[in-house]
């Protein structure tokens, strides 16, 4: 009896604290969309919403790193690029409503040009004809000298309407000219819009899944989210510790070579081309930190994805982790194809054509602080594409690295 309700209590505290994490997840999905409330109600534009949500979010940001700020942060993402579509769509809203205005004026400077050119056309023809008539013929036709007055008055006030409509007439050339540039300028300027108000979609779905996506991995949980960011935060601590073992990080020239005996690119992490570059804005660069961004750019491009290369999947924030920037996630996108790390067997995978990421521990460790893709070989005596060492290109592993510290196998699927 005493056991039974032992079961009972454990089962009603379980409910209990999946009902406590259902309410967590619940307030913090109820906390999207109140950005652009924010706003209205602080009777902030749609023009200068996103940089009032940017402001909080950057505050958020310096607080402590805990589940409930990262989800925070994150719904401040989510607003800001909520933000930012709603000024977006205005923007269109306004400049459509210039280029209908625009439309309309070009319309009547059309009309208005013809119409002026046709009188100048008939000026002209009529000044000729004028123009044609001798001194002594207005003269002599003249009944007497105030009617000779009236068609010397006339003819000069020919004149100066023919100037008129000539300088009338370029006028409205160049008012047309000027609407015509307004309108191609602000239909550029929609087209443009309109690819980022396609990019900010975009993003917006990812975020929101991003979000989802951690409320997943830690159910809720501070003490989940925790153990993510320490094993975020020892991965990047290894790789540092790796590259000052290795003598630092400095900077190589034309390391990169295509299609070396594996149907792929060999890229080195060092190269100048990116080494010196922030690892997705972050105080780590792709030189020190980053050989796992650099082994999965080159095993894309075994995948017929040429186009790929580290600054491909570094440009894209999504393919890192939320909760620490730095920190390269299982499954990523690059050149539109969408990849994720799954755990393999070296020969297996090897003897069906495909490359392999592994994960080795230089100090001996239980963490992987080097990331190398091994590209053909059996029973450990494979040949690697090294991101670190110079020329690292088709060099056998064991020459600097040992079997027995592997500590990750990977094989990337699309």
């Amino acid at each position: 009896m005493f056991v039974l309700k032992k079961k009972i209590t454990k089962i009603i505290l379980l409910v209990l604290l999946f009902s406590l994490s259902l309410f967590a997840t619940n307030r913090y999905i109820f906390a999207e969309d109140s950005g652009i409330q924010e706003c209205r109600d602080n009777k902030i534009s749609v023009q200068d919403c996103p940089s009032y949500i940017q402001n909080k979010v950057s505050l958020l940001q310096g607080q402590a790193k805990t589940l409930s700020s990262q989800i925070a942060i994150m719904n401040g993402q989510i607003n800001l690029t909520q933000a930012r579509i709603e000024a977006n769509k205005r923007e269109i809203l306004d400049l459509t409503l210039d280029i209908d205005t625009a439309t309309k004026k070009i319309i009547t400077l059309q009309d208005s040009l013809k119409r002026i050119t046709d009188i100048w056309i008939k000026r002209v023809v009529a000044t000729y004809e004028a123009g044609g008539t001798q001194p002594m013929e207005i003269f002599l036709s003249s009944s007497d000298v105030s009617n000779l007055l009236v068609k010397l008055n006339y003819l000069k006030i020919v004149k100066r309407n023919d100037e008129k409509l000539i300088i009338d007439v370029q006028q409205a050339k160049n008012d047309y000219t000027n609407q015509k540039d307004i309108f191609e300028t602000q239909k550029k300027k929609v087209e443009d819009l309109k690819s980022q108000l396609e990019a900010y979609n975009n993003q917006l779905s990812q975020e929101k899944q991003n979000k989802q996506d951690l409320l997943v991995q830690t159910q809720g949980n501070e003490e989940n989210y925790q153990k993510l960011l320490a094993q975020a935060q020892a991965q990047l601590a290894a790789f540092s510790n790796f590259t000052a073992a290795r003598g630092g990080a400095s900077i190589l020239q034309n390391q990169t070579v295509c299609d070396d005996g594996w149907s792929g690119c060999y890229y080195n992490q060092r190269d100048s081309q990116w080494g010196n570059l922030s690892l997705n804005n972050t105080q780590y660069t792709i030189a020190s930190d980053g050989c796992l961004v650099t082994s999965m750019a080159m095993v894309y491009t075994h995948y017929n994805h040429k186009g790929v290369n580290p600054i491909s999947i570094n440009s894209n924030s999504n393919n890192f982790a939320s909760y620490f920037p730095a920190y390269l996630k299982y499954t990523i996108t690059a050149d539109g194809a969408t990849s994720t790390r799954v755990g393999s067997i070296v020969d297996e995978t090897l003897s069906a054509g495909n490359p392999v990421v592994v994960g080795v521990s230089y100090d001996g460790g239980p963490i992987s602080d080097h990331f190398v893709v091994l590209i053909n070989g059996s029973s450990g005596n494979y040949k690697m594409n090294d991101p670190f060492t110079p020329d690292g290109h088709n060099i056998p592993f064991t020459d600097h690295y040992s079997v027995s510290r592997i500590r990750e196998i990977h094989k990337v699927v699309f």
